[in-house]
Parts: structure tokens; sequence; C-alpha cells
């Protein structure tokens, strides 16, 4: 990872919008910080299109689909979209989603039967393709729990992802990446892959992955630090601070050639 301050301004001049992570990249325990809050504002007057993609449920999501100056907010690690509208759209058909819930319970009930100490997360009612354990949340859970969590869903066939609160499962082949690419094209009308030096993403833990992976243009907030033991990969770039304090750089350096 090199320091942000290194991103060449040229680059940062070509990027047309940004894709971000939510928990700890734009909040800290759950509320947005104010230094972020500004920088979607600036963001968005400058004519930088913003959609936050996370691991957060539907029901927590949908507030702040309309409150922030976000393009949409993509929940449930790209399974659906919200616009700042009240539209909601969604990745699978309403029968595959009833069908999955069932599973999903099931295999929920067995991590919670079988794993010392999980809890379901605190936003758990609001959701609706996934379930989510807490690790870091509220409920604590040592690094061999996190890790036998995430083989138990794996061993029933699901998709398991850590985040920096939440490991969540769910049954599909969609991700943040596949998410990002399908909300692009649906709302924006760009393919996504083909453009993704005008684009960056902005993260935080081991569910950013997959972004930080093919974003030509990515950055880790300061904390970060944390997850870097068990990130194969990793941002581009790195802030010097945390949070919504280090998403407000990035805002700043994408602005400031604009001036």
């Amino acid at each position: 990872m090199r320091p942000l301050a290194e991103w060449p301004p040229g680059e940062r001049r070509a990027v047309r919008g940004v894709f971000t992570d939510i928990d700890d990249t734009l909040t800290r325990d759950g509320a947005i910080e104010p230094e972020s809050l500004a920088a979607l504002h600036a963001l968005r007057d400058a004519g930088l299109p913003v959609i936050a993609i996370t691991g957060r449920p539907m029901g927590w999501s949908l507030p702040f689909a309309s409150a922030w100056p976000v393009a949409a907010i993509v929940p449930e690690n790209g399974a659906l979209a919200l616009l700042p509208d009240g539209r909601r759209w969604f990745v699978q058909d309403e029968a595959t989603r009833e069908r999955n819930a069932r599973r999903l319970a099931q295999v929920a009930q067995r991590v919670l039967d079988e794993v010392p100490g999980a809890c379901l997360a605190s936003d758990s009612p609001g959701r609706l393709t996934d379930i989510a354990i807490d690790h870091s949340e509220f409920h604590p859970l040592p690094p061999q729990r996190i890790e036998q969590v995430v083989a138990l869903m794996r061993a029933e066939g699901l998709t398991a992802t850590v985040s920096s609160i939440h490991i969540n499962g769910w049954i599909g082949e969609h991700d943040k990446w596949t998410g990002a690419v399908w909300i692009a094209r649906e709302l924006l009308g760009i393919d996504l892959p083909a453009e993704l030096d005008r684009w960056v993403y902005v993260g935080d833990s081991t569910n950013d992955q997959v972004m930080f992976e093919r974003f030509v243009h990515s950055v880790g907030v300061a904390n970060i630090a944390r997850f870097l033991p068990t990130l194969r990969h990793l941002p581009k770039y790195v802030c010097t601070r945390e949070r919504g304090a280090g998403f407000a750089q990035v805002a700043a350096a994408l602005l400031t050639p604009r001036g």
C-alpha cells in the first residue's frame, strides 16, 4: 500500500465516481461521522456520484438511502439496491429469496448451537437475503471462533465473508463486486469493468478484498491496519486517518485537482 498522497493528480482527475463501504469507512459505532457526511455532500455537489456497498441489511440501510447524498446503497453484499426515491431492486426473485431464507435460518441456528459465544447481529430482523453473526459490534468473538463460523457457513454451501463487525453468510454468487457491476449497469448505464480507471473504491476490512483486487484505484482508511494480517488483496493506497476522516481525505484528493 502506498500513502494516499502519492496518488497521481492525473489519475484523480479522471475519476468520475466513488464506490464505498459503510461500516468503519463512513461510520463509527454505526453512525455516520460528520467528516464523511460533509465529504459525501461535496462529492455530490461536484458531480461525482457515490454508491455505498455494505454487508448491512436492507432494514438498517433504508433510512440512509434517502437521508445521505448517495446515488444508491447496495446492502446485503450485493443482493439488492435501495435508491433515494424509495425504489428497491433485487438480484434474486421473490421465490428464490423465500426459499433461501428458510435454508439460511437453519444454518443460523446451527451456528448458534455449535459455536460458543455466537450471537446473531442486532440488525438481523432487517435482513432479507443473508444471515449475520456479530463479532465486534456488541458481542466480541475471538479469531478462532470467527474462523469456525466461516468454516461452518461454507460447509453448508453458503458464501461467507467477514466485515469489520459481522460475519455474513448468504446463498448465491453475488458479492460486493458483482453488486457494483450490477448497479453501475442498471442505474448509471455503464460497463464498470471497462471503466475501472474512472472509479475508486474505499474500504476498511476483509470483505472489501474483492473490490481491492479489481479496482484500479482502491483506498483503505487507516483502520484497515487491524485486518492486514488476514488480507490477501490490499488496497493500492491507504489514508493517514481512520473511518470518516479517512474517507474525507479521499474526497479531498478527488476534489482538489478539480478546484
